[in-house]
């Protein structure tokens, strides 16, 4: 079945489900900045709208364009910049 997770009063939601190879989510956020933490290996695919993103070490934030995927390492926090409300999915490595 499919959890439900709710972010940032509302601004961030996902559908948790089980995809082949793993768990997965699919969500929608809200134009702002978020700031997110992992607890393993996410592979980040934004599927519409518009991102920027600010990984461990990097000095700035880049941005990403549709159809892009990106890989955030385990047990770090990273951020977001979304420029205007957008799609994603995550797989969880």
């Amino acid at each position: 079945m499919f959890d439900v997770n709710d972010y940032f009063d509302g601004k961030v939601k996902s559908l948790a489900f089980t995809a082949e190879g793993g768990k997965a989510t699919v969500g929608v956020m809200a134009a702002g900045e978020y700031e997110f933490g992992t607890n393993c290996i996410e592979h980040m695919t934004l599927i519409s709208g518009q991102m920027a993103v600010k990984l461990p070490g990097e000095d700035a934030f880049r941005d990403i364009a549709v159809n892009e995927t990106f890989i955030v390492e385990a047990n770090v926090k990273f951020q977001v910049r979304i420029g205007e409300d957008s799609a994603y999915l995550c797989l969880y490595k």
